[in-house]
C-alpha cells in the first residue's frame, strides 16, 4: 500500500497539510484507504481472510458499513497467539514476519507486551507514527531529546525514538529507572525535550532539585503511558517544561494527541476511530462516553476494529490550532467491566445482549452493590414512558442470560450517567 511522504517544515505550525485538510477530504481518502486496507488484510493476514471471509471490501467505504464488522479485542490476540494451531506468533493478524519470504514482509523487531502478547515492527520510517505528536508538543530538528520509555521488550522506547528521528531529532536512550544516572546525563547532555511517562519526569525533577542540579534547557515534554493530570502539568510548568500527551497503543501506534489548545485530544491521521458501547460493536452518539475502538492502515499490521478497552467521547467542533480532524477527550477508564457476582462472571456483552431483546431500551446500565457473598443487582434502563409489563419480561431475561436475578429500575431517557459504564460495581469489600 502506497505511504504518502512529506517535507519537514520546522517553521510550520503543523506537522504537514493533513492536518488541516477538510472534514470531506479526510473522509474520503479514510474511506478510499479502509476498503483498501480490508482487502491486504484478507490476502495477507490470515486471521482476517477467516474472519472477514464474508465482506466484500470494496463495498466497506462508510463508518457504517465499517460497524458492521466484527471488533477484535485484545484478549483474542492472547488467545491467538497462543494457540498451537496458528499460522505464526502473531496469531494470523500480522502480515510480516520472517524467514523465507521477500524483504518488504520482514519484520525489523519483534517486540512482546504484558501477556505476553507479541507485535511487530516494520521497517518503514517512523513505523508508530509518533512523529505527529512530538512535533505538537514542540519537538524540532536539532533538538536532543533524553528518551525514558523502555527500550526491552516492549516497544515504547522504540515507538518514541522512531518518531524523534522522523521529526529531526538525536535521541539520549535512556530508558527507565537508574535516577541519579539520568539525572547526571541530563546534566551532561542538556537535553531540550524528555519523553517518558509523567511521573518519571517529575522524580527526575525532583532528585535534580535535591541534588542541586540546575536542569534549565529543559524546556519541552511528550509523556503517555499513563493518566497526565492538570495538576501535574501545571507542576511542570513551574518548572519551566511545558508538557503534552499522546495516546498510542504498541499494537496500533499513535491513536490522537494533545495540542497548544489542550482542548482534547487530536486523532491521529493514519487511523480510524471509532467510540462503541462497551460489550458490543455498536457505534454510540457522539459525546457519549464508550469503548474505543481503532483500525490502523498500517499495511505490516492490519488491525480493522481493535477494542482497545480505553473510554472516551467524540468532543463536538475542531481544535482551536487549526488542526480539522475529530478530537476525543482523553482517557477515561476501561470499558472491560467484568464483575463476579454471586459465583458468576457478569460480562458487558451480557448487558448488551439483555437491551438488544427489548427495542423499547435505549441505554442499560447494571449496579452490583451490597457486601460480598449478599450481592444485589440493579439493572437500569433509560425508556420513554413506562411500557406495560417491561420491568417483568426485563427481569426474565436478565436471569435467562446471566443466570442471577436482578431489579429494575425504569428510568428516563438521558438520565444514566454518561461515563461509559455498563457494570457498576458499588459493593463495599471492607
Amino acid at each position: 500500500m502506497k505511504t504518502e511522504s512529506r517535507t519537514l517544515n520546522s517553521d510550520s505550525s503543523h506537522y504537514d497539510a493533513l492536518e488541516t485538510r477538510s472534514t470531506e477530504q479526510r473522509e474520503q481518502a479514510l474511506m478510499a484507504a479502509l476498503s483498501a486496507q480490508i482487502a491486504h488484510a484478507q490476502a495477507r493476514a490470515p486471521a482476517f481472510a477467516r474472519s472477514l471471509a464474508d465482506v466484500s471490501a470494496a463495498q466497506v467505504t462508510s463508518l457504517g458499513a465499517l460497524a458492521c464488522l466484527p471488533v477484535i479485542r485484545k484478549h483474542e490476540l492472547l488467545e491467538r497467539q497462543g494457540d498451537a494451531g496458528a499460522p505464526d506468533v502473531f496469531g494470523g493478524f500480522s502480515a510480516i514476519g520472517w524467514g523465507a519470504r521477500p524483504a518488504t514482509q520482514r519484520a525489523l523487531r519483534v517486540f512482546a507486551s504484558p501477556g505476553p502478547i507479541y507485535e511487530p515492527e516494520g521497517s518503514n520510517p517512523d513505523y508508530w507514527r509518533m512523529a505527529r505528536a512530538l512535533f505538537a508538543a514542540g519537538f524540532r530538528a536539532g533538538d536532543l531529546v533524553h528518551n525514558s520509555f523502555s527500550y526491552h521488550f516492549t516497544p515504547a522506547g522504540a515507538m518514541m525514538e522512531s518518531g524523534a528521528f522522523a521529526v529531526g531529532c538525536t535521541v539520549f536512550p535512556a530508558g527507565t529507572g537508574q535516577t541519579e544516572q539520568q539525572v547526571q546525563a541530563m546534566a551532561a547532555l542538556k537535553p531540550a525535550g524528555y519523553i517518558g511517562t509523567p511521573s518519571f519526569l517529575k522524580i527526575i525533577l525532583e532528585k535534580a532539585a535535591e541534588s542541586g542540579l540546575a536542569l534549565p534547557w529543559l524546556k519541552k515534554a511528550s509523556v503517555g503511558g499513563e493518566a497526565f493530570t492538570p495538576s501535574l502539568r501545571d507542576w511542570f510548568a513551574e518548572r519551566g517544561v511545558t508538557a503534552y500527551q499522546s495516546y498510542g497503543t504498541a499494537d496500533l501506534g499513535l491513536v490522537a494527541y494533545e495540542t497548544e489548545a489542550r482542548e482534547g485530544l487530536v486523532l491521529d491521521e493514519g487511523v480510524i476511530v471509532e467510540i462503541v458501547r462497551p460489550g458490543t460493536g455498536d457505534p454510540v452518539p457522539e459525546g457519549e462516553v464508550g469503548e474505543v475502538v481503532v483500525t490502523t492502515l498500517n499495511p505490516a499490521y492490519p488491525l480493522i476494529r481493535f477494542g482497545t478497552g480505553d473510554l472516551s467521547a467524540v468532543l463536538p467542533g475542531h481544535c482551536p490550532s487549526g488542526r480539522t480532524n475529530t478530537r476525543i477527550k482523553g482517557w477515561m477508564g476501561r470499558a472491560d467491566q467484568t464483575a463476579k457476582v454471586r459465583g458468576m462472571f457478569v460480562h458487558p456483552a451480557q448487558v448488551a445482549e439483555i437491551a438488544r431483546r427489548h427495542p423499547e431500551v435505549r441505554k442499560a446500565r447494571l449496579v452490583v452493590s451490597g457486601e460480598m457473598a449478599n450481592d444485589r443487582m440493579l439493572l437500569s434502563v433509560e425508556v420513554e414512558g413506562t411500557p406495560e409489563g417491561l420491568a417483568a419480561r426485563l427481569t426474565e431475561t436478565v436471569r435467562e442470560v446471566t443466570k442471577l436475578r436482578s431489579e429494575i429500575a425504569l428510568c428516563a431517557a438521558g438520565s444514566l450517567p454518561n461515563d461509559g459504564k455498563v457494570i457498576e460495581d458499588a459493593r463495599r469489600y471492607t
